[in-house]
């Protein structure tokens, strides 16, 4: 299984084909938001898309977090920004431990994260298309 992960690609499609590209033979894509309809877009490829709006996606009618189990780990997929990821994990650690996860992956700083906290991974992509890093 080989999970490829996106976030905050705010409509800029062409790099983020080229991303998805490079990720060669995904099963699953999870997108972490900002814009929804990229991971719309990509729903049309070869694997699962999973997806969560974001702060940018205003009048979309996806939920700000899921939960996932993928091969026997939790997944806890949400964009961040009800989280004030720019301020630090500690929402995000306490509702990561609510619902039990293995796996937070989120967006919204922009700026790539792949750290345990608490043996939980968190894990950011950062922004493809405007990145701050």
């Amino acid at each position: 299984m080989k999970i490829g992960v996106l976030s905050d690609t705010h409509g800029i499609i062409n790099i983020a084909e080229k991303a998805l590209t490079n990720m060669k033979d995904i099963n699953i894509l999870l997108h972490a938001g900002d814009l929804v309809t990229d991971a719309h877009h990509f729903a049309t490829k070869k694997y699962n898309v999973y997806c969560v709006a974001g702060n940018c996606d205003l009048n979309r009618f996806e939920p700000t977090e899921k939960i996932l189990e993928i091969e026997g780990k939790k997944i806890f997929l949400t964009h961040g920004h009800l989280y004030r990821v720019k301020y630090g994990y500690n929402r995000l650690l306490v509702r990561a431990k609510e619902v039990l996860a293995d796996i937070v992956v989120f967006g919204h700083t922009h700026v790539p994260e792949n750290t345990y906290i608490n043996n939980i991974l968190f894990f950011n992509p950062g922004s493809i298309a405007l990145p701050k890093d």
